[in-house]
């Protein structure tokens, strides 16, 4: 019989493909994780991941393993939710956040029993976190692909953050149009990670209007995307999990959002 540590640390690893990430998903070190993960390969006698100094990656048992464990743990996570009142939510991003607390406080003056963990996710990560239950709900930028929007809650200036050495950095603002002969940045793991990526020279990313104050830094500016629609934000939620606490939570957030 699996324990439930052991099932969240091999679905997560599964799932990042590294153990640091692991690790600060499951709020314990890179050594209990590993530990955990040599354990569980050796009680079912098979290895369940390939580890390089480089990469990570699962076997074919590994594969098996995971797809069948997902569904039925996202089924049991449910569950347990569901008999607790216990909704989990995250956002992206520290402006959110603070929404995201406002809409909280909200929801429990409504539903004083309710249990309303908040945890930040990265950009790359909030989507598998909703498929897979570790959140029910989260607070993130618009459009969202295979999910359920719940509305806008925020909209903001665009803009573009460039290398502060950049020519493009002493204009007042930069084209819409010109965005398609520029280096635009790749997702990477981290918000923080794809500045110093813009701030190295690497390349140039566009940002919500509210990063400006969030992430000042010396070697990046931020400019004005003129012409650009602006950068929505709301909360998404996967379409199978959809229940009344869920939607709850969207009135709690829609309405603090109009009282503003």
């Amino acid at each position: 019989m699996l324990e439930r540590h052991e099932i969240e640390a091999f679905l997560t690893l599964g799932e990042e493909l590294h153990f640091g990430r692991t690790a600060q998903r499951l709020h314990v070190s890179t050594t209990r994780v590993s530990q955990t993960i040599a354990k569980l390969e050796r009680r079912i006698g098979v290895p369940l991941f390939h580890r390089t100094s480089r990469r990570v990656t699962l076997t074919e048992a590994g594969r098996r393993l995971r797809d069948d464990l997902r569904p039925a743990w996202a089924q049991v996570t449910a569950a347990v939710q569901r008999a607790t009142g216990r909704l989990s939510v995250a956002f992206v991003g520290a402006a959110t956040g603070q929404l995201l607390l406002q809409v909280v406080a909200l929801y429990q003056q409504r539903h004083p029993a309710a249990e309303v963990p908040v945890r930040e996710a990265q950009l790359g990560e909030y989507a598998a976190w909703l498929r897979d239950g570790v959140a029910d709900a989260a607070l993130v930028p618009y459009p969202v692909k295979d999910l359920v929007a719940g509305g806008t809650l925020i909209a903001e200036a665009r803009m573009l953050a460039v290398p502060a050495q950049h020519p493009l950095a002493a204009q007042a603002a930069v084209p819409a149009a010109a965005l398609a002969d520029l280096p635009i940045l790749p997702p990477a793991a981290t918000f923080q990670e794809l500045l110093t990526c813009v701030g190295s020279g690497r390349g140039m990313l566009p940002v919500g209007a509210h990063v400006r104050r969030y992430y000042p830094r010396p070697d990046v500016a931020y400019l004005p995307i003129r012409g650009a629609d602006p950068v929505e934000w709301g909360l998404a939620w996967h379409e199978d999990r959809a229940n009344d606490r869920i939607l709850g939570f969207n009135r709690a957030a829609l309405d603090v959002v109009h009282r503003a």
